[in-house]
């Protein structure tokens, strides 16, 4: 339907047009005439537009522009004057037709095609309101419940392979999870032991892209799961994904989005009970409450008691980081050249940071 209309445009204005969705994912386009810019070549091989062109375009206010936006030519990013047409079905605003002007669109001749312009943008309120209602079945593909997941699996029309993400909402920010890629469904507020998490599934190959994205969106942290070849497996990887979201942020090497494959060690602490981690963190005694010391020994445990590593890991003299494992030894009672007591003390400072 939106191909069809997209070349019915075309031909009617004898010019080159692009449909995008609101994250200017490219939805169609018509057969090329005339010039074509770079803007428009890389959109149509990569299938969506730069973060560059995209806060150019932006710039005029495309998003919140109750009529057409004429943009003009912008040399340095290989942009040529255009006619930006927002596709909006009461009041909102589902995605952009793209119009290469040579000078020929006239407002007159950009009337003419105001019926199948109109008929785009109910298409894609259409679409919208579809994964909306996808999305209220997330809840139930990522049940623990086989019933459940195979009642929702009758109303999904969904492929694999597909992987689970887990983002921790901001306090007071509202995100539009609807101007995502179309084939990612998500549910704002799935509650995961009494916290509402943003859950959402998106094809194996975009999960990654995905993450970051709503995770900067909420200006919080995201984990993300193992991707499944099967839908019907979605909730092992969204387990994966909760898990994960439990240590992004809080362990430096991996940052605010964290991936299940990626947490080593913490795979197996993520999985215990809170009460079993206080206890876990307790065997660290006060060395916890030290942030420069507790550093210092979790560090020179990471490089597996390798000083020099250690030391240059931490930028400091190696009499120094001896100095520091000395004070520490003394104030939790353990021998860090001790095996068993190695592993104590590391695994306590990691259940300590999950705290």
């Amino acid at each position: 339907m939106l191909q069809e209309t997209v070349d019915e445009i075309a031909a009617r204005l004898g010019a080159s047009a692009t449909l995008e969705d609101r994250s200017f994912q490219l939805l169609a386009y018509a057969a090329q005439s005339g010039d074509i810019d770079t803007v428009r070549q890389e959109s149509i091989l990569r299938r969506r537009a730069s973060d560059e062109v995209r806060a150019y375009f932006e710039g005029y206010g495309i998003a919140s522009a109750p009529g057409r936006v004429r943009i003009p030519a912008d040399a340095e990013l290989g942009v040529l004057a255009r006619v930006c047409v927002p596709l909006r079905h009461q009041e909102v605003t589902y995605g952009y037709l793209w119009l290469l002007d040579d000078g020929t669109l006239t407002e007159e001749r950009l009337d003419s095609v105001a019926g199948p312009v109109a008929r785009a943008a109910t298409v894609l309120a259409q679409e919208a309101r579809r994964r909306r209602d996808l999305g209220g079945h997330l809840r139930e593909l990522l049940s623990p419940d086989a019933e459940e997941r195979s009642w929702a699996l009758s109303l999904l029309d969904l492929s694999g392979p597909v992987t689970a993400i887990a983002v921790r909402p901001g306090a007071d920010r509202v995100v539009p999870l609807w101007t995502l890629p179309r084939e990612v469904i998500a549910d704002p507020g799935l509650p995961v032991h009494g916290e509402p998490l943003v859950a959402l599934l998106a094809p194996a190959a975009q999960a990654w892209e995905v993450a970051v994205r709503v995770r900067a969106m909420y200006g919080t942290a995201a984990g993300v799961g193992d991707a499944r070849a099967e839908p019907g497996q979605a909730w092992q990887s969204w387990r994966e994904a909760v898990h994960a979201l439990r240590v992004a942020g809080r362990v430096p090497r991996l940052g605010p989005v964290a991936a299940w494959a990626d947490l080593g060690a913490y795979r197996m602490l993520t999985r215990l009970t809170p009460e079993t981690l206080r206890e876990l963190a307790a065997e660290a005694g006060e060395l916890v409450a030290d942030p420069e010391l507790s550093r210092t020994v979790e560090d020179y445990l990471d490089h597996a008691g390798h000083v020099q590593e250690a030391a240059a890991a931490l930028g400091v003299h190696r009499q120094t980081l001896y100095y520091r494992l000395g004070k520490a030894e003394r104030l939790i009672g353990r021998d860090l050249s001790d095996g068993e007591d190695r592993l104590v003390v590391h695994l306590a400072l990691k259940a300590a940071r999950l705290l």
